[in-house]
């Protein structure tokens, strides 16, 4: 059995973690933003939601409620397109009701962590990009922990807003992963001004560059800048995300952000 369990991330190239040091940051939305990029470059994607207390990744793709099936080594996970080269799993498909509050004590939010890590059927996957909870807690090193046990993670993506109050709590995840050891992949800065829906010309309702300043002053990369695109945000819970994603203003920057992102995991 064990075996198996090694073999569910055996043909896994490479694991990203995506962290906020805070929520309300669009970390899911990034991680579904960057699924979709790296499928638009040909690659097979996976994302492991094990952000267990409030997991948006399924809803974000239209996958919806799910069974989630067995196999001989572990869970099947959920596709989002009839291709099947973006999987998902997510503690969303085995609550019963969707709306449910997960309110776990520690050891069985580990437990939960560590069947996600060893018991999806993952098969050849390009990327598996991790979307976590907001923070740095008992639950990262869950995660972390049981990924070493099987498979060496590459890195971690940091997802902050412009704001001082958003770049202040991602330092705390450079921190987070120095002590830890997990090598910093870039830092994106998400709703990075506001894209006019009439004229499409994008304004900085926030600020600006808290991101590329942040990564300077921590010796990291800077990815790039996501705006915040209402075209986009319509139907991000809507069956068109996985269409309309191509056409949208973010397309463009997410792609950059796959390409740097992508040559750095290579050059690993």
């Amino acid at each position: 059995m064990e075996q198996n369990h090694d073999g569910s991330l055996a043909h896994v190239r490479h694991i990203v973690l995506v962290l906020s040091g805070k929520g309300g940051v669009g970390k899911s939305t990034i991680t579904s933003e960057l699924a979709l990029a790296l499928r638009h470059a040909g690659k097979k994607v996976g994302i492991l939601d094990v952000d267990l207390c409030g997991p948006s990744i399924p809803r974000m793709l239209s996958v919806g409620r799910q069974d989630v099936h067995q196999c001989d080594s572990g869970w099947v996970p959920v596709y989002a397109d009839a291709e099947k080269s973006l999987a998902l799993m997510s503690i969303g498909f085995l609550l019963e009701d969707p709306d449910e509050a997960v309110v776990w004590r520690g050891p069985k939010k580990t437990a939960m962590i560590g069947q996600f890590v060893s018991d999806v059927a993952w098969g050849e996957l390009d990327v598996l990009l991790v979307d976590t909870p907001p923070g740095t807690s008992d639950e990262h090193l869950a995660i972390l922990e049981n990924l070493k046990k099987h498979k060496q993670v590459d890195g971690a993506v940091l997802v902050t807003t412009p704001q001082a109050v958003s770049t202040g709590d991602v330092r705390r995840e450079v921190t987070f992963c120095k002590k830890t050891g997990v090598r910093i992949l870039g830092i994106i800065e998400n709703m990075s001004g506001f894209v006019c829906p009439h004229c499409s010309e994008c304004s900085n309702i926030f600020s600006k560059g808290g991101g590329e300043e942040l990564a300077k002053l921590t010796g990291s990369v800077f990815l790039g800048s996501v705006p915040l695109d209402p075209k986009l945000i319509t139907y991000i819970e809507g069956k068109d995300f996985l269409k309309s994603f191509p056409d949208s203003i973010t397309f463009s920057a997410m792609t950059s952000i796959t390409q740097t992102l992508l040559s750095s995991l290579q050059a690993a």
